[in-house]
């Protein structure tokens, strides 16, 4: 193994508050009552294509871009800062790349605010790039980023880790053959991540370095 790909949130970092508020926001203003914030934890991770048509109950693709767009308007000035790190992850990833692994962000948020979230917490030293989606819905599928990154960095499918506390994470790892670790401190169960392929399950971040520490090659 040579190489870590992570997701965002709820892997690296706590966004609770800023993605679930501005999900309240953007039904707000389209004229619907917005459930509390601890009913909207299931949103965090999947595309918000996907949240929004659950929450609205609707196919429309209008309506769902309308949605869009009032989020990303209050996310791209505020919520993008109601985010917290989780604990020891800058020690995490310092330990993961000292053992020589290259690391990337695989997010399906829009890499224009991964890239700023990631600046914010000082995090940029500690990866090889930063990937997300685009705005306009391009990658947000996590089995069709991971495969933009491996393409795009000659990544070897065999000696990559993608490390994610979603189903979609694992989904995405195992559409590309990579090793998946599932973390339970996030918003996804041991049993979600277990049921879509997940190959390791830690409970902390460090023992994603410990387990990338083991499954490196010793000299």
């Amino acid at each position: 193994m040579n190489t870590v790909l992570f997701d965002l949130d709820g892997t690296l970092t706590d966004p609770k508050v800023g993605i679930t508020t501005c999900i309240q926001y953007a039904l707000d203003c389209l004229g619907y009552h917005p459930p509390e914030i601890d009913k909207l934890l299931w949103c965090i991770g999947p595309p918000l294509k996907v949240s929004f048509a659950n929450l609205m109950q609707t196919s429309d693709a209008s309506l769902i871009e309308r949605a869009i767009t009032f989020y990303r308007d209050r996310f791209a000035t505020i919520g993008l800062f109601e985010n917290v790190l989780y604990p020891q992850i800058p020690e995490t990833l310092q330990a993961i790349r000292s053992e020589g692994y290259q690391t990337y962000v695989a997010t399906s948020k829009p890499h224009i605010f991964a890239k700023r979230i990631v600046e914010h917490f000082e995090l940029s030293s500690l990866f090889d790039g930063i990937y997300g989606s685009e705005l306009d819905g391009t990658h947000t599928d996590k089995g069709e980023l991971i495969h933009h990154i491996l393409s795009t960095e000659n990544l070897a499918p065999a000696k990559t880790i993608m490390v994610g506390d979603r189903s979609h994470d694992t989904i995405g790892a195992k559409k590309n053959q990579l090793l998946a670790i599932g973390v339970t401190y996030g918003y996804g169960t041991e049993e979600e991540l277990n049921n879509h392929g997940a190959d390791l399950i830690v409970n902390s971040p460090l023992e994603i370095a410990k387990h990338c520490i083991e499954l490196k090659p010793k000299k």
